[in-house]
């Protein structure tokens, strides 16, 4: 097992991050907050939506096979029961970073999409953020991080 901590330094550490469930009508959609804050500070960020061909401004794609180069590293923002296909796309294309978002709410966790990851050497986040980490945090994310403790894993 990895700390929590190491794990989010792995994942932030990728440049080329896709994040999945990315809405074409963000308001406070967490896939959006996290897709902004990335991009904002530096990383080539991806957004994956089948149902839209731009969202932010940016082209979408309609799976993580579309995406030009490839991605590093996966942020799954979409409902629970459509992470495990979005598991095994990651496994299939080889891609060793996947963080499943969850915030106050159920998120978009599954247990069998983080059994299937990691049974596949897949570095597997089950919970919490990435914005409650540096180089990505702010101080309202810090503060959720302890908060919502109990939606954080402290290894993975």
């Amino acid at each position: 097992m990895t700390s929590m901590k190491d794990a989010a330094t792995a994942f932030l550490s990728n440049e080329r991050v896709a994040v999945t469930g990315v809405s074409r009508t963000p308001k406070t959609h967490g896939s959006n907050n996290v897709y902004r804050r990335l991009r904002e500070r530096g990383y080539q960020v991806f957004a994956v939506n089948p149902n839209a061909a731009e969202v932010e401004g940016d082209r979408a794609y309609p799976d993580l096979m579309s995406i030009p180069g490839g991605v590093q590293a996966v942020l799954i923002g979409t409902r629970p029961e459509r992470a495990e296909e979005t598991m095994h796309e990651c496994a299939e294309l080889g891609i060793g970073h996947v963080w499943m978002h969850r915030g106050p709410g159920a998120g978009s966790v599954s247990a069998a999409a983080t059994d299937y990851g990691r049974r596949h050497g897949i570095t597997v986040i089950d919970g919490g953020c990435p914005l409650m980490f540096a180089p990505t945090a702010d101080l309202g994310h810090k503060v959720m991080r302890h908060v919502f403790a109990g939606h954080v894993p402290k290894e993975v």
